[in-house]
């Protein structure tokens, strides 16, 4: 069940990288393949909301230093 549910949701990851990739094609007809991919790259590294990730929470630095470590 849980691997189902993990697939799952790598296969709606997948699909929502290639629809931003057709989309960015649209956008920048003229661009090469390497392009494009450097813009899907930027923009999941970037994209409004999520600058520090997906996850809940304060940002950290990675790793943690010795004093984060203790505090958790």
């Amino acid at each position: 069940m849980l691997a189902a549910r993990l697939r799952t949701a790598l296969d709606l990851c997948a699909l929502g990288e290639s629809m931003r990739r057709a989309q960015l094609r649209r956008e920048h007809p003229d661009a090469t393949d390497e392009e494009i991919e450097a813009m899907l790259v930027a923009w999941l590294e970037t994209r409004p909301g999520a600058e520090h990730g997906d996850g809940w929470g304060r940002v950290i630095s990675w790793p943690p230093s010795r004093t984060q470590e203790s505090s958790c």
